[in-house]
């Protein structure tokens, strides 16, 4: 084990066992969390929370499974993950099997906007705070879920950005791209498709793209793995001047930046929306604290876009699972 394995190790155990000895305030009050929550929000049993968002094939959902299991234990919370598998039909089977089991909070990230809405209003009708991340489950005014926390999706499309066109956040960077495009007419926007978060899809779409188009000056896609995957069809077909942005900043996508092989990806902080839905879920349970009062109903979550100069200190912030 390395030096900084070792240092990432002990932080993490440190910040273990004093949440499990009762000295969580101070520690937790040091990475920014309200010492008063520190102290009130543990729970002395377990709390069962239900967890899912649209599939673990995606590193980013991957990386926010990590995210709750890692806060879930600081904050007494047993998390039980049903995955979306990055298919509408599979997520809603999950969510209603999820529906039909006790919790003390939920918190679900759709894969498509509308189409978990009966189970999820189940739960609600249940008495199960619901916390909804990163892309609508349905809109706010329609549902009432405890909170929903999601990133400003424009402002990532806006900066550097194909994905599931029925995902709200896929929805926002879009319509944040577009916006940037009109700014400037002589950019030609040569193709658009979705690809549905699927590295292979998208892998397909750049063989066409690369044999089609002779000059392609810039790409963006709305998440990492899928800028990665055509990357590597471009460094096969030596078209390697092509400026690739993405949308996630997951930790491949930061090392590539750093490394010249990515322009830029703009962080869609998987840590603070997934450990921020534990907080919420927890609050709600031991804390009494109600929507749209003690929470607001729509949290924003924020996360820079990635350059070379900030690349190493966001590697360390995802390894903390703080961003």
């Amino acid at each position: 084990m390395s030096g900084t394995e070792k240092s990432s190790t002990t932080r993490r155990n440190l910040l273990q066992a004093a949440a499990t000895g009762g000295a969580a305030t101070a520690l937790l009050g040091g990475l920014g969390i309200n010492p008063a929550l520190a102290a009130t929000a543990r729970s002395e049993k377990p709390l069962k929370a239900a967890f899912s968002n649209a599939g673990l094939q995606a590193t980013w959902c991957a990386q926010g499974k990590q995210a709750a299991e890692w806060w879930g234990k600081l904050f007494n919370v047993e998390v039980t993950w049903f995955d979306g598998q990055l298919d509408a039909v599979k997520q809603r089977a999950a969510i209603d099997n999820m529906a039909s089991q006790k919790w003390d909070f939920v918190a679900i990230q759709a894969f498509g906007i509308g189409t978990l809405v009966q189970p999820v209003q189940k739960m609600i009708d249940a008495g199960i705070p619901v916390i909804d991340m990163d892309t609508l489950i349905a809109p706010l005014d329609q549902i009432k879920v405890h909170s929903f926390l999601a990133p400003d999706n424009e402002f990532m499309g806006a900066s550097v950005t194909q994905g599931a066109l029925g995902h709200t956040g896929a929805q926002g960077r879009a319509k944040g791209f577009e916006t940037v495009v009109k700014q400037f007419p002589n950019i030609e926007v040569l193709d658009t498709q979705p690809a549905d978060w699927d590295v292979t899809k998208a892998a397909r779409l750049w063989e066409t793209y690369l044999t089609k188009y002779p000059q392609i000056d810039a790409a963006f896609f709305h998440n990492d793995d899928m800028a990665l995957a055509a990357a590597n069809i471009m460094k096969a077909r030596n078209r390697t001047n092509i400026l690739i942005g993405g949308v996630d900043a997951m930790p491949p996508a930061i090392q590539a930046v750093s490394e010249g092989r990515m322009f830029a990806t703009v962080r869609n902080p998987s840590c603070r929306i997934h450990g921020g839905a534990i907080i919420a879920g927890v609050a709600a349970v031991t804390g009494g604290e109600k929507s749209g009062q003690g929470i607001p109903k729509h949290v924003i979550t924020d996360g820079p876009v990635v350059t070379k100069a900030n690349a190493a200190g966001m590697q360390w912030m995802e390894d903390h699972f703080l961003i």
